[in-house]
């Protein structure tokens, strides 16, 4: 479809979802820990964030309490809000596994939470145990979308066990929310990958938001589900590299699950580790963001690096 054509339907999108959804709040109530911990306002610098998912299991898979444990004690000596890709407490994302699992271990680590929920959270149904932990920080129940700004980047988190496709509300929400930032960079996340070399393949639900990402300009995208390390160069929605506008793809699903597994190695996959245990350190600075894996003590994985922003 031609740039003028796509151009005209966005248009004609946007001003109609405006409509649909005057009036509805689309973000959550984040606070000042969450928001805008890190580096100060104005720093060079830029401000600090960590992402990590797939973390607390409390099922016959143990260590993943244990696992997790490890992770939270790496981010507690750290500073800054932390994106968390979904799959938080398993086995099913219940009460219990909340109660008794994650908040134990990761409970003194919630004020600076900003999450997105996975798969698991959905076997109980609506996850509805999921948005009563989070209360605000999770968005609307229900919905679970909703965005923010962390020092001078905007930032959207999206929900990928709801509708996504091109005339979902979610979506109709997004064009909205990016229409409306003036943020020179941006960072999108949720759990399911849309590229991803483990053996279950690239997953298309979140393909029809790739592309609106990948017209508006982001630079950045974090995922988990799969249970290990991944880094993207950066690409199309058709998977072509692109360094010009292409959109990086993280997959860090390393926060105490089973690790997982590869299969046939996608293309622009520049990093990868099955086993990782840890988490992904980001520095979103004012025109561009440097990244760094790191693992908890006995792994010996790194992955470091820097990008542009686009504009």
């Amino acid at each position: 479809m031609g740039e003028l054509l796509f151009a005209s339907r966005w248009l004609i999108a946007a001003v109609a979802a405006a409509v649909l959804l005057a009036g509805c709040g689309t973000s959550p109530e984040v606070t000042p820990a969450q928001a805008s911990a890190g580096a100060p306002a104005g720093d060079d610098e830029g401000s600090v964030v960590y992402a990590v998912g797939d973390i607390a299991d409390c099922g016959k898979r143990a260590p993943g309490e244990a696992q997790a444990a490890r992770t939270a004690e790496l981010l507690k000596t750290t500073t800054g809000p932390i994106l968390a890709l979904g799959d938080i407490a398993y086995p099913k994302g219940s009460h219990t596994d909340f109660a008794t699992c994650f908040d134990p271990i990761w409970g003194e680590l919630k004020p600076r939470i900003l999450p997105v929920p996975g798969n698991h959270e959905y076997l109980t149904p609506g996850a509805g145990p999921y948005y009563a932990y989070f209360g605000a920080a999770a968005g609307e129940p229900g919905r679970g979308y909703y965005s923010t700004d962390i020092g001078t980047w905007h930032i959207v988190a999206l929900n990928s066990n709801i509708g996504a496709a091109a005339g979902s509300a979610q979506v109709q929400w997004l064009r909205v929310d990016l229409a409306a930032s003036r943020a020179k960079c941006t960072l999108a996340f949720w759990h399911h990958p849309v590229f991803t070399s483990s053996p279950r393949g690239n997953n298309a639900a979140m393909l029809d938001v790739w592309r609106v990402l990948y017209d508006a300009g982001v630079e950045v995208v974090l995922n988990g589900h799969e249970h290990s390390y991944e880094r993207f160069a950066p690409q199309t929605p058709r998977g072509e590299p692109d360094h010009a506008r292409g959109i990086r793809e993280f997959v860090v699903g390393t926060g105490g699950a089973t690790a997982g597994f590869f299969g046939a190695i996608d293309a622009n996959s520049e990093s990868r580790e099955r086993a990782a245990l840890g988490v992904l350190r980001l520095r979103l600075k004012a025109d561009g963001y440097a990244w760094q894996f790191l693992s908890v003590a006995g792994y010996k994985f790194s992955d470091r690096g820097e990008g542009r922003c686009h504009n």
